[in-house]
């Protein structure tokens, strides 16, 4: 009996912010078997009252409520409180689950992640790309890669413009790439420019390693499109993935001809899998598959590019 009732516990989970994010992360919570959507609280409570009207999902007037209620919370809210948000979660001793980036800074996000250690919880970022089918599918076929080429590009979101492209959109590619490359960085090169808001919409940026390899990494928020693409060469393939429709291509080799071989690729939500396994790690006390320390790293990378592309306005603004 009591190995029954272990697999039938949920996690009672609470998602804060119901804006884009925090609307999806609540209705994949429940889909989840081993979740208990408890909640929602949002600072605009005449839209988490809607929300809750539509779904009915339970909504809070405040964070202080709806903390005594759950064991793991969803943080969805603008990056520029994140680090409150997730600090006042830890504190009382929950599980956090945080949209990327994690924080706007380095200091604070590494000042959550203390946080969480001396309480035993679990911090995760929401990485989603590293839960895409395709990208699973392709990614033990990488051996040492040589060169890698990224493309996303995204309409104009009308939402997270408290944060540049950079930590909006390239850090989903700069924290591919880090996983791709076991390699220390030597040089980031880059540039950007602001075309709708206040940070810059579009940037690109080659992250160079000490083992050789190379990546070019280019990102839009203002296209007429979307796309979220990944090439990688390495010395006996070349692999071509594209995200957004979790299709992918093995080329390689074969009596002096390119092969061209088909990803064998089951389609999933990408959320789904990422919400379940943060489930499963607070429920059995389970590492994640994608750690806190990966988590950081790149968003330090995603910072430095910022600083880059800060320079590189610099230079513009001197030769004018």
């Amino acid at each position: 009996m009591c190995y029954i009732n272990l697999i039938m516990k949920k996690l009672k989970i609470g998602v804060i912010g119901v804006g884009f994010f925090g609307r999806l992360h609540a209705l994949t919570f429940k889909k989840i078997k081993e979740a208990e959507i408890v909640g929602i609280f949002d600072i605009d409570t005449k839209k988490a009252k809607e929300f809750s009207s539509q779904t009915g999902i339970p909504y809070f007037t405040s964070l202080k409520e709806i903390l005594k209620r759950i064991e793991a919370v969803s943080i969805c809210t603008s990056t520029s409180s994140h680090y409150q948000v997730a600090k006042t979660c830890l504190l009382n001793y929950k599980h956090c689950l945080v949209e990327k980036p994690l924080t706007q800074n380095y200091y604070e996000a590494k000042m959550l992640e203390r946080l969480a250690l001396n309480r035993g919880l679990f911090l995760q970022v929401g990485h989603i790309e590293r839960f895409n089918s395709c990208f699973q599918a392709v990614r033990e076929r990488i051996k040492n890669p040589i060169f890698i080429e990224t493309h996303r590009l995204n309409t104009y979101p009308y939402r997270s413009l408290d944060i540049s492209v950079v930590l909006d959109v390239m850090i989903h590619d700069i924290d591919i790439v880090l996983g791709l490359v076991n390699s220390p960085l030597k040089r980031i090169e880059a540039i950007g420019v602001k075309i709708l808001s206040s940070t810059p919409d579009i940037a690109q940026a080659r992250l160079i390693f000490k083992n050789g390899c190379i990546a070019n990494i280019t990102s839009s928020r203002i296209s007429n499109e979307v796309l979220r693409k990944l090439r990688v060469f390495t010395p006996s393939i070349y692999a071509s993935i594209d995200y957004k429709n979790q299709e992918g291509f093995i080329y390689q080799k074969s009596n002096a001809k390119i092969k061209r071989i088909p990803l064998k690729v089951e389609k999933e939500q990408s959320l789904y899998k990422e919400l379940r396994e943060f489930c499963l790690c607070c429920l059995n006390l389970k590492e994640p598959s994608f750690t806190l320390k990966e988590a950081l790293e790149s968003l330090r990378v995603a910072l430095l590019v910022e600083k880059k592309i800060l320079n590189y306005e610099k230079t513009l603004l001197n030769l004018r």
